[in-house]
């Protein structure tokens, strides 16, 4: 469960955050997080909220959104998503792709309260 290591990386970053804005508690995390990353949603929520108790980010509401999978072919140019760990064009065939989104994992927005 890799979930509880991410966990730990995010709540230190809000913790700085608070710190820098002087948040007295943080209300809202919205997360935007690539498929690659395999996150199971309902691990990652348990997991913030097992770990932010006795945190700044207590009892705030986290927000997931994801983000597909998307490669460019390095042969022709074509962009498309990736499905079923299929990283071949379907324009050309080529198999020399580079990926364009999909291993994000980004704090897009914090909501807070001011200490």
């Amino acid at each position: 469960m890799h979930e509880f290591s991410i966990v730990e990386s995010i709540l230190d970053t809000l913790g700085e955050l608070a710190g820098k804005n002087r948040l007295a508690r943080i209300t809202s995390v919205t997360l935007t997080i690539g498929r690659l990353r395999q996150v199971v949603p309902e691990t990652l929520r348990f997991a913030f909220e097992a770990a932010s108790k006795d945190t700044v980010a207590h009892g705030a509401r986290l927000e997931l959104e994801f983000v597909d999978i998307r490669a460019r072919c390095t042969t022709c140019g074509a962009k498309f998503r990736v499905e079923n760990n299929y990283y071949i064009c379907g324009t050309c065939n080529g198999t020399s792709v580079e990926l364009t989104s999909g291993d994000e994992l980004i704090i897009q927005s914090v909501e807070g309260e001011e200490a």
